[in-house]
């Protein structure tokens, strides 16, 4: 492992972190982070401070820019592998935007932590030296990006933040989920994909107005195995007539999205009504996809395409 070279990109988030009067910022850069971790044989580390932002205010644009450098570090073929530390409150999904769009085989690995890192609970240096012990192991080649955190590793394919203080902060709906591939760089101007979660009363109007506002796509976080009210149906209908995507998915953390029931409200009526069934990938995931495929040209026969290879069938 010592002949080993591992990229770490930082972009802050608690692992970076330090508590202030108005709460914790984060404010450590690159070295800072590597100063605090201890190696056992550590590995030659480039560090990279990209930006520093509290994960929970990160931009798609940002996430973009994640995508990018991790893409720039993989292009020095003498790099084994790489490392993130990113804010855990949206980690898995700028990990999936990277997995969807970065097509390597070396490990890329996003890290963090659940304290910060003046606090005597501090996880992020035994995160971090995990995270970089992973990306320096030969064996992880060629499994996608993953998630190392409280002493696991979860692909991000699935994945979720399960608990807002336990170290092992994420779970997965499936272990062994397809991973298909977005074909195309991003580029700079992205399409507008807005995510609502449906609820008892929750008005149909939510989904015109995003059609008005030029969301070229929609993620529903349906009840249950993707089911919600009719007057939902009817506005999938009038957004697919628009020429806006909507994928459907569930606020359920575990267990594929299948449709069975009717009703008017059902996934077998949104189903029918135009709108692409999400199995596996819930709702930050699913859109984060949906960007990817939008803005890169694909339509709506692409879109289901990548949905159904999501499927453990398909891995």
């Amino acid at each position: 492992m010592t002949d080993s070279r591992i990229v770490l990109i930082t972009t802050g988030g608690t692992v970076a972190a330090r508590r202030t009067e108005h709460g914790a910022v984060p404010v450590l850069s690159a070295s800072d982070l590597l100063a605090d971790t201890s190696l056992v044989a550590a590995p030659a580390v480039d560090a990279v401070d990209l930006m520093s932002v509290d994960s929970s205010a990160i931009t798609v644009s940002q996430q973009t820019q994640v995508v990018r450098a991790v893409a720039a570090a993989l292009t020095d073929p003498d790099v084994d592998g790489v490392v993130v530390t990113h804010g855990t409150d949206t980690m898995e999904e700028t990990a999936f935007l990277v997995d969807v769009t970065v097509d390597d085989p070396r490990p890329i690995v996003f890290t963090g932590a659940q304290f910060p890192a003046d606090t005597p609970e501090a996880d992020g240096p035994a995160n971090i030296a995990a995270a970089i012990d992973y990306a320096a192991t030969p064996s992880n080649r060629g499994l996608g990006v993953v998630l190392a955190l409280g002493g696991r590793i979860v692909g991000v394919r699935g994945a979720f933040k399960a608990s807002t203080t336990a170290t092992e902060a994420f779970d997965t709906v499936h272990e062994a989920l397809g991973r298909p591939l977005i074909s195309g760089p991003l580029p700079e101007r992205l399409a507008r994909v807005d995510t609502f979660a449906l609820y008892p009363g929750v008005a149909a109007g939510i989904i015109a107005a995003a059609v008005a506002q030029r969301a070229a796509g929609i993620v529903l976080a349906a009840t249950g195995s993707g089911n919600t009210h009719p007057d939902i149906t009817a506005e999938v209908v009038a957004a697919r007539r628009a020429g806006v995507v909507v994928v459907v998915t569930t606020r359920v953390p575990h267990g594929p999205v299948v449709p069975t029931y009717g009703g008017g409200g059902g996934a077998v009526d949104l189903e029918r009504a135009g709108a692409v069934v999400s199995q596996w990938l819930r709702a930050p995931q699913a859109r984060m996809a949906l960007i990817a495929l939008l803005s890169t040209g694909h339509d709506a026969d692409d879109v289901a395409e990548f949905f159904r290879r999501t499927d453990p069938a398909a891995a």
